[in-house]
């Protein structure tokens, strides 16, 4: 986390920068990360994105806070995961934790609790699973528990109103991404495909649109050839830090209306785009690659098996797309070729290219499709 540059949203970007930051979490959080603060613009327009009048104050300026907060939390995978615990070490009242319901996965098709889930219940907080939060019995229960306010991250359902202006002082959310830039499901894995040389995340203060809500902190990293898997990561770490360190001085993070150029859509994966097409570019299949790594995985399928590339190069080379050219299994794309270096077939552990060729011979020449 070294490498990460920390940029922060705020009217007194240069007051922080000189004091840094406050004892205790806030300092444990960010010890390990290289900060350098933007002076950046953070007056509100007259209008925000939803053209309703705004007076340009922060949404939550005038709201004090005086120690740990009631928060209600939620959040559904793995990378929801870093923020829930995050708070709890931070000494917020973490009242209620919301995930998805549990879903059927593995072999056996059994449920299974999310990881946000398995979390809260091992720190021993209720754990709420409802399918919607559109219903009345639903909204009451959620404003029930009289939160100062919920941090989301990674969440699953769309918020109502009522939800939304249930907390004292509203929604925060963790994005996976430099908003406006892929506002939607899949930020990560659209960030590698487009070949952006970097992301990040950002605190924003969630309405009802679809991540168009006013930006409170952003911090950002380089892509630098990472998987999916790699980046999130990293990007859950950077953004629970984030976040207890704008819940510890709200005031100090004035809210920015996103600006209306440089808006993109990261769409939900669909497990056909994961197919290796070698009609494509070896730089867009390696971007592919490492944007479903782990999973859903990258694959080809030779003589009915499907071979899931888990890592691969770029290498010089030319033939006919899909066809290996030679004998390290690199195979020829539209332009340039495509080795893999780390397959797995069905049902086995994932190997090395040399350990599979030992194992299963795909001689050159061979059409891969």
């Amino acid at each position: 986390m070294s490498a990460v540059s920390r940029r922060l949203i705020s009217h007194s970007t240069a007051r922080r920068a000189e004091r840094g930051p406050s004892p205790g979490s806030r300092a444990n959080a960010l010890a390990n990360a290289s900060i350098s603060c933007d002076a950046m613009a953070a007056q509100i327009g007259p209008q925000d994105q939803n053209g309703s009048g705004h007076d340009g104050r922060h949404p939550l300026s005038d709201k004090e806070i005086h120690g740990p907060m009631r928060v209600v939390f939620m959040g559904t995978p793995d990378f929801a995961v870093p923020t829930l615990r995050a708070l709890l070490a931070a000494g917020h009242e973490v009242v209620a934790v919301y995930s998805q319901p549990p879903r059927p996965a593995g072999r056996g098709k059994k449920l299974q609790a999310s990881p946000v889930h398995r979390a809260a219940e091992e720190a021993g907080i209720a754990v709420f699973t409802p399918l919607s939060l559109k219903g009345a019995e639903e909204q009451a229960a959620f404003a029930a528990h009289g939160a100062d306010v919920a941090v989301v991250a990674a969440y699953g359902l769309i918020l109502p109103q009522a939800v939304l202006d249930a907390p004292r002082l509203g929604c925060l959310n963790v994005h996976g991404s430099i908003l406006p830039r892929w506002r939607g499901a899949a930020p990560v894995q659209r960030a590698i495909l487009a070949g952006d040389a970097e992301t990040g995340v950002t605190i924003m203060q969630m309405d009802r649109g679809l991540d168009t809500g006013p930006m409170l902190a952003k911090v950002v990293t380089g892509v630098d050839g990472k998987t999916a898997g790699e980046l999130a990561t990293e990007l859950a770490e950077a953004g629970a830090a984030l976040m207890v360190t704008v819940l510890a001085d709200l005031s100090a993070y004035p809210a920015v209306v996103q600006p209306e150029e440089g808006v993109t859509y990261a769409a939900k994966i669909d497990k056909a785009e994961s197919r290796l097409d070698f009609a494509l570019s070896a730089l867009d299949l390696e971007r592919r690659v490492r944007a479903f790594a782990p999973a859903p995985g990258a694959f080809f399928e030779f003589e009915g098996e499907r071979y899931r590339v888990l890592a691969a190069q770029v290498v010089a080379g030319e033939g006919e797309p899909g066809s290996v050219i030679d004998d390290t299994l690199a195979i020829a794309c539209g332009e340039g070729a495509l080795r893999p270096t780390l397959v797995q077939r069905a049902g086995r552990p994932a190997m090395d290219t040399a350990a599979l060729l030992r194992g299963r011979a795909i001689p050159v020449g061979t059409r891969i499709g």
